[in-house]
């Protein structure tokens, strides 16, 4: 038996308590007892030193690429490893420019780029008509993607107990959806700010064609400058920003919200959180979000009591973001012909991971999404019972 056929099949019995198989040099392995529920066809050698180094980054490298491709269903396949992620390899001193990567203004701008402004007739592909990049609510197993996500974004208003005359900051306010629909249902004055030039240009024309110039506001500025302004805000909303902030920038963040709302202001945090405080998974920081760190639910409510934020309700829409995902991977998959045309079969075939691997990843637990809803200070003026 060729050594490399040794090393990698002894590699993937870690991974036992699912049975596949594996075609290697023209010879099938099962791994795992019962009947193979996929194929690892593996078609170009994995190097030993990079499954060690990091098996996220290996095999998925591979996958792009094609060295390994899967017969069978994806998400099954991807549902078997990721459940036993804790036996994957991390040598986190190998990968140390990769993991702990600079978390200043000019950095992350680059990173916030690097996906977001992959450009927006790419995302229009296969995200609801609103641009919605977050988690939907669905409240019926009939839900559409876009009922989905307008019901999203009115949760989170209704949570934010809003009134005609409000002004609402939403940090980091993607294509501008959710200050429009709070401007045209509450009468509320919005300013939201992204780093995407993409978003913020998407975002103007919506303000344009819908007549809210003198309601709406986006501008293209970090949210570490808001401050300088001088403005403060009756209610602060941010959806999937907390991501790209940084564990270092954490205190920072809470901080600046807190000088930016009202004593006895609303604060709603949406963020996709991790089980712990680790720092990540390589191959996602490496070709998804360059820089991107999972808080962990317990680290940010620590620092919400540190800039006198009392948090009054914390809820988990894991689920809800499995099927968001398995909605844009589907959707995905109905425009990938067109994608491969335009940017190539490696690019497919790492968002297929992408989407694929995160639906699984909310599944099975792996990582979660929560909503904390806070005020600055006291505020006895709010309903009692969850008036949403």
């Amino acid at each position: 038996m060729h050594i490399l056929d040794t090393f990698f099949v002894h590699y993937l019995h870690r991974f036992d308590k699912q049975c596949f198989n594996v075609i290697l040099h023209g010879k099938t392995y099962t791994i795992g007892e019962g009947t193979p529920l996929f194929t690892v066809s593996v078609n170009k050698d994995i190097p030993k030193r990079e499954l060690l180094n990091s098996t996220s980054l290996a095999m998925g490298e591979a996958y792009m690429r094609g060295d390994l491709t899967i017969e069978g269903d994806l998400f099954t396949a991807l549902k078997c490893f990721l459940s036993q992620s804790s036996q994957f390899s991390l040598d986190k001193s190998a990968l140390g420019r990769l993991l702990h990567t600079p978390e200043s203004k000019a950095c992350q701008k680059q990173q916030v780029s690097s996906h977001y402004d992959l450009g927006n007739d790419f995302y229009k592909l296969w995200l609801d008509p609103s641009m919605s990049y977050s988690c939907a609510y669905f409240k019926h197993d009939t839900d559409t993607l876009e009922q989905a996500q307008h019901q999203k974004v009115h949760y989170i208003l209704e949570k934010l107990h809003l009134e005609k005359g409000m002004t609402l900051l939403d940090i980091g306010c993607g294509w501008g959806y959710l200050l429009i629909e709070a401007a045209k249902t509450y009468g509320v004055k919005g300013y939201g700010c992204t780093l995407s030039k993409e978003q913020w240009k998407k975002g103007q024309e919506r303000i344009e064609k819908l007549g809210l110039q003198g309601q709406v506001q986006i501008d293209l500025i970090d949210y570490r400058d808001l401050e300088a302004e001088g403005k403060t805000y009756d209610r602060i909303v941010s959806v999937g920003m907390l991501e790209h902030v940084g564990r270092s920038n954490y205190s920072l963040y809470m901080e600046t919200a807190s000088h930016l709302l009202k004593e006895g202001g609303l604060f709603l945090l949406h963020y996709i959180s991790g089980l712990d405080e680790s720092v990540g998974n390589p191959w996602m920081r490496k070709y998804i979000f360059p820089g991107g760190t999972l808080p962990s639910l317990r680290e940010i409510i620590d620092r919400a009591y540190d800039y006198d934020f009392r948090v009054i309700d914390v809820e988990s829409l894991r689920r809800h973001y499995y099927k968001t995902l398995m909605c844009w991977y589907n959707n995905f998959q109905n425009v990938r012909d067109q994608v491969k045309a335009a940017r190539g079969e490696e690019f497919v075939r790492m968002w297929d991971l992408y989407l694929c691997g995160c639906a699984v990843s909310f599944y099975i637990g792996n990582i979660d999404l929560h909503q904390i809803l806070m005020t600055k200070g006291i505020n006895n003026d709010l309903p009692m019972t969850r008036w949403y």
